[in-house]
């Protein structure tokens, strides 16, 4: 008898709340008759909206919970980075000096701030073909010191580099307008372009070395102060103000002859469940129409599915156009004002586990794209200026190769010595015994 009760009980609390939204769903054809008969395709999506509103109507989108789970393959492609990122620091330090050349011992004094592990020369020791050592005064009439600066190998690099970025000037452009189209006011802080150009693989002088060659969709605004320069879209171009997700629809209406509708790729994890609810939820919500990230969204409620759909629509964007299709969430924040974030974006990306992916790897939280990566966390959505760090890859593999040969040639010859002073020991050994 308990039992039955608390059966009605609850019975009764989901009929309460869904009577406003039953009768809303039951009488669509009476409240939304232009839309309906204007557009009968629109059906499935104002009933997904009444599924919605009828479930989660009492609370706002971001109170819905998904317990984070941890993904060891997708923390593995953030693991597999960290040396290229560590030599990439150490790299753009020298480089930023005057005359790319450093004084070996300022570098040392630096190992902290560059989160360096190991001293200096051990360092150059493990990756030998990243730079030469010469000496040098730092100040005239001073010792000479041991001065770094790049090597013939990473100068070809420097080289393959810019070669790179010029045949890819176009997709560059394109990823520059796109993020400045996503914003309310088709304007973003210098600042804060600056702060995530190595995300979207931008040279790092694109403000004096990009922007000026094309005056008719950018324009650098506002003084020369810290945080008083800002870029501007100059033009709005329709081809650019389509997502990777809306040309993937397209693509695969061309491939099979049938429309598709645009809609977010779910990949959920093996062996990861969502509750009921949040299930039931998910389902309405992949329903309701995809918000492309560079219309307008000034008139959507901040709480509604709709906002949440037009905010994951831009956060999958933001992704698609970084080299790595991850990028920090604090780099993300930075922008949350002129993408009309909420200040619990965040958790749209554990909100959305089939979407994206949010790592805790090396005490940053990095949001990533579960499309781009493929079931063994291998990057498999290729941005064309990838090509740029696998070429630096290579340059540090060859110099590891050639530091363990050298190591091993050291054992080799240890080995030798020890052996060739064992062996005098006993012939010395043996001659006492005679004598």
């Amino acid at each position: 008898q308990i039992f039955h009760a608390r059966l009605k009980i609850r019975a009764n609390r989901r009929a309460r709340r869904l009577e406003p939204w039953t009768a809303a769903t039951a009488g669509v054809s009476v409240l939304l008759p232009s839309v309906l008969s204007s557009s009968p395709a629109m059906a499935p999506s104002v009933a997904a909206a009444c599924r919605l509103y009828a479930t989660f109507a009492p609370s706002s989108v971001s109170s819905l919970k998904v317990s984070w789970r941890k993904d060891p393959r997708l923390d593995g492609a953030i693991a597999r980075d960290k040396r290229w990122r560590l030599c990439s620091r150490v790299v753009r330090e020298v480089l930023n000096e005057p005359g790319a050349a450093i004084p070996l011992r300022y570098l040392e004094k630096r190992r902290e701030r560059l989160r360096l592990p190991v001293g200096v020369k051990v360092f150059l020791a493990r990756n030998p073909l990243l730079f030469d050592v010469f000496h040098d005064r730092i100040k005239p009439k001073t010792e000479h010191v041991p001065f770094l600066w790049p090597s013939t190998r990473l100068t070809e690099f420097l080289k393959e580099e810019h070669l790179i970025r010029s045949a890819n000037e176009g997709l560059l452009l394109a990823k520059l307008c796109k993020l400045l189209m996503m914003s309310k006011d088709r304007v973003l802080s210098a600042e804060k372009l600056l702060h995530v150009k190595r995300d979207f693989g931008f040279p790092s002088d694109f403000l004096v070395s990009l922007v000026p060659r094309y005056p008719e969709y950018l324009q650098l605004v506002g003084g020369h102060g810290e945080g008083d320069s800002f870029l501007k879209l100059v033009s709005w171009d329709d081809g650019f103000a389509q997502s990777v997700i809306q040309r993937r629809a397209e693509e695969e209406t061309r491939q099979t002859g049938v429309r598709m509708r645009p809609n977010f790729e779910v990949r959920l994890p093996r062996g990861f469940y969502l509750k009921k609810e949040m299930r039931e939820w998910t389902r309405d919500w992949l329903e309701l129409p995809y918000i492309s990230p560079y219309d307008d969204a000034s008139g959507l409620h901040p709480a509604s599915p709709e906002m949440e759909k037009r905010m994951v629509g831009l956060l999958h964007e933001f992704l698609s156009l970084t080299v790595l299709r991850r990028a920090a969430v604090p780099s993300v924040g930075k922008f949350a004002e002129e993408f009309r974030l909420s200040n619990a974006f965040g958790n749209a990306f554990t909100r959305h586990p089939g979407i994206f992916y949010l790592s805790l790897k090396g005490g940053i939280k990095t949001a990533m794209l579960r499309a781009a990566y493929d079931a063994e966390g291998e990057l498999v959505d290729r941005d064309p200026l990838l090509e740029i760090k696998e070429k630096f890859v290579e340059l540090l593999e060859e110099g590891h190769q050639e530091w363990l040969l050298q190591m091993r040639l050291r054992r080799e010859a240890a080995q030798k010595d020890r052996e060739l002073l064992a062996g005098g020991e006993s012939n010395a050994g043996d001659n006492v015994e005679s004598s």
